[in-house]
């Protein structure tokens, strides 16, 4: 985050957060559904999301490697709750085609880094808890509204709460990067 912006009213910096990601996550999708631009896309809106988060203490990410196996044990829970409704969904395939792994890993982790990293921490610091978990639920699923079908948003709102969720009780990010990892690979 600048300089500037940290230096700015928590409310401010908390609002300014939240449009760049969802500036990132319009133009990522705007240029995802471009011919040959998928992988493209999803690695740098996975980059450019990524960096929202500079310039933030990584404890007020959450992230950290205290109690690592205990985040990484918590992340895999994160994975099978997330994949619970893929394992129900009728012809269970794979959203995303094998080729787009890597991709799908830098998007998953920018988006972690975003939205329950800098953006909670924002929120976080402007408004309390409360305010972080139902915020940066809210921003993650209308940011997924541009390139979801509104039947899938529940489940966004579901997973991005469940998230956030996470986030506020264990003061942890590695966690949902994990989780968050799992889930798109296999979905």
């Amino acid at each position: 985050m600048s300089l500037v912006l940290r230096r700015t009213h928590p409310g401010v910096r908390a609002a300014a957060v939240g449009v760049l990601v969802l500036c990132i996550e319009w133009a990522r999708s705007s240029i995802q559904s471009q011919p040959h631009m998928a992988v493209a896309a999803l690695v740098v809106g996975g980059a450019a999301l990524g960096a929202v988060a500079l310039g933030t203490p990584a404890g007020r990410l959450g992230l950290g490697t205290s109690r690592l196996g205990l985040r990484i044990i918590g992340g895999l829970a994160l994975a099978v709750v997330l994949l619970l409704p893929g394992a129900v969904r009728a012809g269970a395939a794979p959203i995303l085609p094998a080729g787009l792994a890597a991709a799908a890993i830098a998007v998953s982790i920018g988006e972690e880094l975003a939205f329950r990293g800098a953006l909670y921490a924002a929120l976080e610091e402007a408004g309390g808890a409360p305010l972080a978990v139902i915020g940066s639920t809210a921003v993650w699923t209308a940011a997924h509204a541009l390139s979801h079908p509104p039947a899938f948003l529940g489940a966004v709102a579901a997973a991005g709460l469940l998230l956030a969720l996470w986030r506020w009780a264990c003061r942890d990010v590695v966690g949902p990067i994990i989780g968050h990892v799992l889930a798109d690979l296999a979905l």
